[in-house]
């Protein structure tokens, strides 16, 4: 006997699968013509609930057939499919990462600092030093901190303030601003976005080769230290010229990165710029150039920006309601830091971008029941502006601190 239930189709426009009702219909059909054609099959019977039974069986294999057909798609792509997808460009994901904290460290001059020298913040929160450095003759060095465990930990100016582990002549840490939010592991969207970015690895001398390779920057090091945010343009002009609030040198590549290993940031910079070109920021970086070279190597100072952080603040506003539970402002707050990290899936505060508050009505809605916002408002000093801009020099940060909740 041949099944009248309907076969899906792979054709121009996908993989399409027959309606459920319809896939009900032709097994009821299919079971009544087995018993000879006079069998009721009505869904109260025993032979009604059979069909009902083997339908879903078989739109639940459809389905699962049809998310794997989308996800061969790179648009579409989750998960491991999207993993696969990412190692034909020779992609990992990008695993969560910790809250980094730039510090500093004062004390005798000489002292070394070394590298994994340990700090606490006044939430107990554990943060060791990256690199290390030797305290010079100022008193002080600016080190990088970052935290022990991964994941958006806020830390406000000011309050990784404690040397962990005592070492002779270093006498106090201090963080001037507030430290840059850690991430989960790279959502889908984020890893789409960087695939995208990717195919213009191979390019040279245009923004997106060096935006590709500066990302992919640090990937080989173990453990991997790849920048947590990055920006970058240029100036083609003959004059200097005001970008995203920054002055840029003329006729040459800025480039604003956050974290990573600075060594491997100028490197790829020096690889995929064009020559001749110049280079506008505050970091200098010597790469020599070893190929087909002998000792002394030629050696050129690359620059580039690390940003300021930039600490917005938030203030919520939402109706008086009998359901909101007891912690609903504590449930705001961590609401706010998730999607401004973009651990909710959404995009993420970053440098050069806007942060508009209208992109938090969602997750502050949805964080407890009775939650009716009456406003939200984003500033830098103060909150009282639906949106605040981010310039290419700067990086948003945020405290729960500096999340205000009211209810009326």
């Amino acid at each position: 006997m041949t099944s009248t239930v309907p076969q899906p189709t792979l054709g121009a426009t996908g993989y399409t699968a027959p309606e459920e009702a319809d896939i009900l219909a032709a097994v009821q059909i299919d079971i009544s013509t087995a018993f000879g054609g006079t069998l009721s099959t009505g869904l109260s019977t025993p032979q009604g609930q059979l069909a009902s039974s083997l339908s879903a069986i078989i739109a639940d294999k459809n389905a699962m057939f049809l998310s794997f057909v989308a996800q061969t798609d790179p648009q579409y792509a989750q998960g491991r499919m999207q993993d696969a997808i990412g190692r034909i460009y020779f992609l990992d994901r990008i695993p969560s990462r910790p809250t980094s904290v730039s510090c500093t460290c004062n004390g005798l001059e000489g002292v070394v600092i070394p590298a994994n020298a340990l700090a606490k913040d006044q939430g107990g929160n554990i943060y060791f030093c990256v690199l290390g450095g030797v305290i010079g003759p100022t008193g002080s060095l600016v080190l990088t901190f970052n935290n022990t465990v991964n994941g958006p930990t806020p830390c406000p100016a000011g309050t990784l303030d404690t040397i962990y582990v005592m070492l002779a002549g270093w006498d106090s840490i201090t963080n001037l601003a507030d430290g840059t939010l850690g991430t989960t592991v790279e959502t889908a969207q984020e890893f789409e976005t960087r695939r995208q970015l990717s195919v213009a690895t191979n390019a040279q001398g245009s923004l997106p080769s060096i935006y590709a390779a500066v990302a992919a920057s640090g990937e080989n090091l173990i453990p991997p230290n790849i920048p947590l945010d990055l920006y970058v343009t240029q100036n083609v002009m003959d004059t200097e010229q005001e970008i995203g609030g920054v002055l840029v040198k003329p006729h040459s590549v800025y480039v604003a990165a956050m974290g990573g290993d600075p060594a491997s940031i100028a490197t790829a910079i020096w690889k995929k710029a064009s020559l001749g070109c110049s280079y506008t920021g505050s970091t200098d970086v010597v790469v020599e150039d070893s190929t087909g070279y002998s000792i002394p190597y030629p050696s050129y100072t690359i620059s580039y920006q690390v940003p300021i952080s930039w600490g917005i603040k938030f203030s919520v506003t939402i109706a008086a309601n009998r359901l909101l539970p007891a912690d609903y402002a504590t449930l705001i707050k961590n609401a706010i830091v998730a999607a401004f990290a973009g651990s909710d899936g959404g995009s993420k505060a970053r440098i050069g971008t806007s942060i508009y508050a209208s992109r938090y009505y969602a997750p502050v809605t949805a964080c407890a029941p009775g939650v009716e916002i009456v406003s939200i408002l984003v500033g830098h000093t103060t909150a009282n502006a639906n949106n605040v801009a981010i310039q290419i020099d700067q990086i948003p940060t945020i405290s729960a601190s500096d999340i205000q909740v009211a209810v009326i």
